[in-house]
């Protein structure tokens, strides 16, 4: 579905300061992976995202997608952020980005519908309200009670979980997840965590997700990469990580790069 092939990323080139950030980097992502990406901060992690998402152009390399009815590859690699937004979604670790803190639930609501529905003209009607109304009661906060009231009168955890909500409403190809739960209280991360879980099975959903731990890393999803140094060092598949625990992979990636982990209590976590 996404491809991607010798990405590379230096930022300061020429500077005292310069930072490889992405190395020739090469990825197949497949329709209906769910590949969670672990690595020390620094590792690449959210640059990578950035390139996929168009926040950052690639010095070098390419990215390609294919559409769901396996139409031809299509270079992506310079178009820009607003456009790859129309079908790829990104929920970031601060649950106050995702939604308009000063707009109402179901006017937020209306624009993901409005941008999973790409070219249609639509207004929020009673038809509407209610499908609004349907989808926040499976959230399980009394959301579908709260419709007319300003987001920013919700908690981070509910505001996180709306829009989660909301981005699966708009109906990416790939949704990135940026340590999504990280900032959450462990009751709303493990809430939005199965949220996150269902929406991928009931929608056949291609996602990728950084998390710090490494618990989530191996027991959900299909996939897992290890990432660092700007580089992907590990790419195992479901049946391989299921096999391993948290320390078989810090004893990996001792065996790779010959050095500790810069957080190894974290990726413990």
């Amino acid at each position: 579905m996404i491809k991607v092939e010798n990405l590379s990323v230096v930022f300061s080139r020429g500077t005292p300061d310069e930072n490889i950030a992405l190395k020739n980097i090469n990825l197949n992502i497949k329709r209906g992976d769910f590949i969670t990406i672990i690595g020390s901060n620094g590792a690449g992690k959210s640059t990578l995202y950035n390139v996929i998402a168009g926040t950052y152009p690639p010095e070098s390399g390419s990215i390609y997608l294919r559409g769901e009815n396996n139409e031809k590859w299509r270079d992506i690699t310079r178009e820009p952020e607003y456009r790859r937004a129309r079908y790829i979604g990104r929920i970031f670790q601060n649950p106050l980005l995702g939604t308009a803190g000063n707009m109402a639930l179901e006017d937020n609501m209306l624009i993901c519908r409005k941008k999973g529905y790409k070219g249609l003209k639509i207004s929020l009607n009673h038809k509407l309200r209610e499908e609004f109304r349907a989808h926040l009661r499976e959230l399980d906060m009394g959301l579908e009670n709260r419709m007319t009231d300003n987001v920013g009168l919700l908690s981070g955890g509910q505001r996180q979980a709306l829009t989660l909500l909301m981005t699966v409403m708009s109906r990416p190809d790939l949704l990135l997840l940026d340590e999504h739960t990280a900032a959450l209280d462990p009751r709303n991360a493990e809430i939005v965590m199965k949220m996150t879980l269902r929406f991928a099975a009931e929608y056949n959903l291609t996602v990728m997700m950084i998390t710090h731990n490494m618990t989530h890393a191996l027991q959900f999803g299909t996939r897992l990469l290890m990432m660092d140094s700007g580089e992907i060092i590990l790419d195992m598949d479901k049946a391989e990580k299921e096999k391993l625990t948290a320390r078989d992979i810090v004893e990996r990636f001792h065996a790779i790069k010959h050095r500790d982990l810069a957080n190894d209590e974290m990726l413990l976590s």
